[in-house]
């Protein structure tokens, strides 16, 4: 039995209901060995980050679970599974995004795989975090796209965004997650993604294409409330200091109360 830990959900909800933006770093167990994670382990304790999310679109290796007990040998920082398949469910995670990809219509993306994987994740005592899944257009096909076979959103259609947005949280989502993929050429616009803010009361997650400390406060600015860092992180593991800076220097502007307080 996992001892009682506080509340992913709360303490995401109570950081969007005062401002508070949130780092979160993407690790792909197929593009990380023990020493390159050690190296982002390091710069973690100096540019402090949020949450590790820890998955991909395709998952060869067999190391996940090796690679997360690193994570929480070595880390305080939550650590929450980014599935795109039930088999992804190993490790000593803290918790997982529940994903259900609303912006396609592929039904094992839906509601499919959780069938599947439900009985697993009862017994697993991971925290669940039920989370509405919407790729949007990058300017290039993403491995996201192509394995679960489905149409990203148009990049330049916000309004269709917001709508599957507002309909994922009347089914009961509690998170929105707009992902332009891995390796995306282009981040998900801030007319998108302010739509969508203005559309729900959800936390929103963006990610993809976001490399420069430009768009990752572009993205912020426009009403995401963590902002997803992966790709690039992996070959420039030195632009974590950059988007550190970004989220902190957007909070302490914007939202001078200490995080901690607004926590209790």
């Amino acid at each position: 039995m996992r001892p009682l830990t506080p509340s992913l959900y709360d303490a995401l909800r109570t950081r969007r209901q005062h401002g508070h933006k949130a780092l979160a770093v993407l690790l792909d167990p197929d593009n990380l060995d023990e020493t390159s994670l050690l190296h982002l382990l390091r710069l973690s304790e100096v540019h402090p980050v949020d949450y590790f999310f820890v998955g991909g679109s395709l998952v060869l290796s067999e190391h996940q679970a090796a690679l997360i007990a690193l994570i929480k040998a070595h880390s305080n920082v939550p650590v929450l599974l980014f599935p795109s398949h039930s088999m992804h469910l190993d490790g000593p995670a803290d918790g997982v995004l529940l994903l259900s990809l609303i912006s396609g219509r592929n039904p094992d993306f839906l509601i499919g795989q959780h069938v599947v994987a439900a009985p697993r994740l009862r017994a697993s005592g991971l925290q669940l975090l039920p989370t509405g899944y919407m790729l949007v257009d990058s300017g290039r096909q993403t491995t996201a796209s192509y394995m679960s076979g489905t149409t990203p959103l148009p990049h330049n259609k916000p309004g269709i965004a917001a709508c599957t947005a507002m309909a994922g949280e009347q089914l009961g989502l509690k998170l929105m997650y707009l992902d332009g993929g891995s390796g995306a050429q282009n981040p998900v616009s801030a007319a998108m993604i302010r739509a969508v803010r203005e559309a729900v009361e959800a936390p929103i997650i963006v990610g993809g294409g976001l490399n420069t400390g430009e768009k990752v406060y572009a993205a912020l600015a426009a009403g995401a409330d963590v902002v997803v860092v992966g790709n690039h992180i992996e070959t420039h593991p030195e632009f974590l200091g950059e988007v550190a800076g970004v989220v902190a220097s957007f909070n302490e502007v914007a939202h001078p109360q200490p995080l901690g307080k607004v926590l209790e």
